[in-house]
């Protein structure tokens, strides 16, 4: 039972950071309860529980950082709100075709908003990059974060006080 336990927390693991890269799966969420679980596995002695709301709050903050980085790309070449929301809209509508249908969407969500917005092609396509560009770094800087809650955990399980 107990290297079952192990091998269920690599798999988490494991997944959650396939899931930081690819949409539709709840990457850090996953990685944290990979994490959550490893500890648990160890009765909490070498990773207690303030190292695990720390690394739950990392969690959370991955999201934020998505919208951060999406709405900041956008906003960058001042694009107008209907950008903002054809990018959000994309986004959300990309999770349920994949990757490819991810990047398109958020591509064209915010090249639509903004052209409605403005009728000028070339703004359009500055807005319809720059949310790109946001997804792009939103998901540098998920990953980023979940390597950070990996070194985190794994000092703290194999370097204790």
């Amino acid at each position: 039972m107990h290297l079952i336990g192990w091998i269920v927390a690599v798999l988490f693991v494991l997944v959650g950071i396939a899931g930081t890269v690819v949409p539709g799966l709840p990457g850090t969420i996953l990685v944290f309860a990979g994490l959550w679980l490893a500890a648990w596995m160890d009765g909490f002695s070498r990773v207690g529980y303030p190292l695990l709301v720390v690394l739950g709050i990392l969690s959370v903050l991955a999201y934020f950082l998505d919208m951060l980085t999406a709405s900041f790309g956008v906003k960058r070449v001042r694009a107008s709100r209907q950008a903002v929301i054809g990018a959000a809209a994309g986004i959300l509508a990309g999770l349920f075709m994949g990757f490819p249908g991810l990047i398109c969407l958020s591509f064209l969500g915010a090249a639509a908003g903004e052209y409605l917005a403005r009728n000028d092609l070339r703004q359009a396509g500055r807005a319809a990059l720059a949310a790109w560009l946001g997804l792009a770094l939103g998901t540098l800087a998920r990953l980023a974060l979940v390597f950070v809650m990996l070194g985190i955990f794994f000092l703290a399980y194999f370097w204790p006080a």
